[in-house]
Formats: structure tokens, C-alpha cells, sequence
């Protein structure tokens, strides 16, 4: 067995805890937003990249669309399926790294929210080809016209935020835009900590890696959790959003 990736590890720990982080609290906004934007029909499937614990898939469950929930933590998966009981409907839920996921269908949009995956390295993941991988995993699972939400770490933060001084003792590296820190967890043991990365983007980049796997970007901005909308990307909030849509075919 490989060792676990480094944000596996830590979200297998943190999973019985994360629903009480603040940001979780606007979730019936956030995928009122999410379904006006995808357009999905009445029944429609969604893939949910970084479903962590269900917080997302179960709402839009409850709304009557079908989801398929891809997360690299068991114990995240683990809660998704008490939530998704708790609500009394069905997840279709996927134990997989999202640079290694193959769908066994197409769907009818697709979302990956609040760093859930994308912008997430383990310490030995490349840069550019980890959130890469993620993409074109995406565009091969959408229909033609489907739409596809992505938030983002925002590099513009990065950049204005961090010094030289940073940049020469490893916490930030200004040519992968990558942040280098350590998450700290409990465990059974005691508490721990892992070197981890974290990657951000700019919207131009974003728009470039987006248009580079085939999709079109409909919409760059603000995605900031509790305050999303078609808006403009504030310098120093903590993620990007991309609306994006893999093209209709012709005729």
C-alpha cells in the first residue's frame, strides 16, 4: 500500500470536526447558487469533486438530483454517508484521489468547492500537473454543454501578503505560487502536524488551465465561502471562483 497523501491523513483526523468550522454555515445559499448556475435538469447528475463531508451532495440530494461524491478521505466519506442517511437519501459516493478518478458516466454539471481538492499538494505533487490532472478528470465526466463551479486558493493574497524573507525560508514560493506550511491535527497519540502546500492562482492562470483541458470560462471571480455570486475577485479573500462550461457539440 503507498503512504497516505499528506491531506489524506490530515482530513481521515479532522472529518468528525469539520462540519464545525465557520465556513460551513452558508451551505443552503451556496447550492441555491450552485444550482441556478449548472442549469441541471430535473434529476440530473452532479459530480462533486472534494465532497468532503456531503455538505454540498446532500443538499442537492434533497433537491432531487443524483451525486456522485469523489474525496480522498475515508473518514470524510465516512460522514458524508451519516449525513446523507441523517437526510434520508442516496449518495453515490467514490473513495479515490481526484487526480486518479475515471467516471462511470457523464454528468450534467460538476462542482469542486472550498478546496476541495484542487489547490491541495501533497509535498511531493507537482504544481501545475496535480490541479491539471483534476481538470481534464472533470472535462472527460461532463456532457457537452454542462457547466463545471471551481473555487480556488487566490494567489493574489499570496502576493501581497507574503515578503522576500518569506520567500527565503521555504513558506512561499513565488514561481509555483505554492504556500508551504504545517497542518496541525489531534489523534488517538496525540496531536501531530504534516508539512503540507497549498497552490494559488491568479484569474488569468485559472482562465489559461481551464481553456487548456477544453473548457470555457464563463465567469472569474470572488469565491470567498458565505459570499458568492457573479462578482469581482476581491485582492484579499481567501479563494478564486471559475464558472466554466465543457462546449456543446456543433450542430
Amino acid at each position: 500500500m503507498p503512504p497516505k497523501h499528506e491531506w489524506q491523513s490530515f482530513f481521515d483526523h479532522h472529518a468528525p470536526k469539520y462540519m464545525d468550522e465557520p465556513f460551513t454555515e452558508n451551505t443552503l445559499a451556496e447550492v441555491d447558487f450552485v444550482v441556478e448556475e449548472l442549469q441541471l435538469p430535473p434529476g440530473g447528475w452532479v459530480l462533486d469533486i472534494g465532497c468532503g463531508t456531503g455538505r454540498h451532495a446532500v443538499e442537492l440530494a434533497k433537491r432531487g438530483l443524483r451525486v456522485t461524491g469523489v474525496d480522498i478521505s475515508e473518514g470524510m466519506l465516512s460522514e458524508a454517508r451519516k449525513a446523507a442517511d441523517a437526510a434520508g437519501v442516496a449518495l453515490d459516493l467514490v473513495h479515490s484521489d481526484a487526480t486518479q478518478f475515471t467516471a462511470a458516466r457523464q454528468y450534467d454539471g460538476a462542482i469542486c468547492l472550498c478546496e476541495g481538492a484542487f489547490s491541495l499538494l501533497g509535498m511531493n505533487d507537482d504544481p501545475i500537473e496535480h490541479d491539471l490532472a483534476i481538470l481534464r478528470n472533470v472535462h472527460t465526466a461532463l456532457k457537452p454543454g454542462a457547466r463545471f463551479i471551481l473555487t480556488a486558493i487566490n494567489g493574489m493574497r499570496y502576493a501581497r501578503r507574503y515578503k522576500d524573507s518569506d520567500v527565503a525560508a521555504g513558506r512561499f514560493d513565488p514561481l509555483t505560487m505554492t504556500e508551504t506550511f504545517e497542518m496541525e491535527f489531534d489523534t488517538p497519540e496525540g496531536r501531530q502536524a504534516l508539512p503540507v502546500r497549498e497552490r494559488g492562482y491568479v484569474p488569468t492562470e485559472l482562465t489559461l488551465l481551464l481553456r487548456l483541458v477544453g473548457f470555457r470560462a464563463l465567469h472569474i471571480g470572488g469565491g470567498t465561502a458565505g459570499d458568492w455570486g457573479r462578482r469581482p475577485l476581491y485582492l484579499d479573500e481567501i479563494e478564486i471562483m471559475a464558472i466554466a462550461e465543457k462546449p456543446a457539440l456543433p450542430g
